[in-house]
């Protein structure tokens, strides 16, 4: 199911869609499927305009992200607080060592900021190696470079590493907390990808409060044209669709209850 999921996302995410579309097009034209070609041709440019020119991926990102509201303020108490990965370049941090982040820091900062206000607070960072190759480190291996740099005691940190996607977030935390006694933790995650997690552990049984950071768009955003940062459009545009597939894809295989977790 790993291999099948990354695999078809290098298939389903947009711009490829466009590519895949215009390489149809080219071989209808060479097998004088002129209307096909057509067609294919206008999907193309009708894909990488609304990728590109509009504001469509940004606003698909802030409905999810405005799904689970951040809290008004920091808990009372807080025994735990369950991190999950995304946020290291492990390519780089593998090679190189070091600490490197990337545009999901945000869940780390935010949880050095809640564990030196709550000094008792364990942190379990779910998260080992997604890639195909399986061949780097994972973010709860290079999380514990990343605490310890700040001096959070390595008895507070608990490493999850073998999880590579956020169904097995869940379903391997699961055991892990139960191991170590820990419940009612905070959920630690980019404000989109939320609602997924938020069901996925909701289906493992794990009663979470979600925490989320790292968000991506104002929350102000309307529908319109954007031609001034077609780069940023497009990978806004690519990280919702992802979602919403992911979302799509966990409810029709019964791994969430609803297809749009809430509150």
């Amino acid at each position: 199911m790993f291999v099948i999921s990354k695999l078809f996302w290098m298939l389903a995410q947009p711009l490829s869609l466009a590519f895949f579309a215009i390489l149809a097009a080219a071989l209808a034209q060479f097998c004088r499927l002129r209307r096909v070609g057509l067609a294919l041709s206008l999907a193309a440019g009708m894909i990488l305009f609304v990728v590109l020119f509009t504001t469509a991926g940004s606003y698909a990102l802030q409905g999810l992200e405005a799904r689970f509201p951040r809290p008004q303020k920091d808990p009372d108490t807080l025994s735990c607080m369950i991190v999950l990965g995304g946020a290291f370049e492990t390519e780089v941090t593998t090679s190189r060592g070091g600490i490197d982040l990337n545009q999901a820091a945000d869940r780390f900062v935010e949880a050095l900021r809640l564990a030196m206000a709550y000094p008792q607070a364990k942190i379990l960072v779910s998260g080992g190696d997604g890639s195909l190759s399986g061949a780097y480190e994972g973010d709860a291996a290079a999380s514990l470079r990343f605490f310890s740099a700040f001096g959070i005691p390595a008895s507070r940190l608990i490493a999850e590493r073998d999880s590579r996607t956020t169904f097995e977030n869940a379903a391997f935390s699961r055991n892990v907390l139960e191991a170590n006694g820990l419940s009612d933790c905070l959920l630690i995650t980019s404000a989109f990808h939320m609602p997924r997690s938020v069901g996925l552990f909701r289906r493992a049984g794990i009663a979470v409060m979600p925490w989320p950071v790292d968000y991506r768009t104002s929350g102000k955003l309307d529908l319109t044209l954007d031609f001034t940062q077609p780069t940023l459009n497009a990978q806004q545009t690519s990280t919702a669709v992802r979602e919403w597939i992911g979302l799509a894809a966990y409810y029709m295989t019964g791994r969430i209850d609803t297809l749009y977790p809430a509150p």
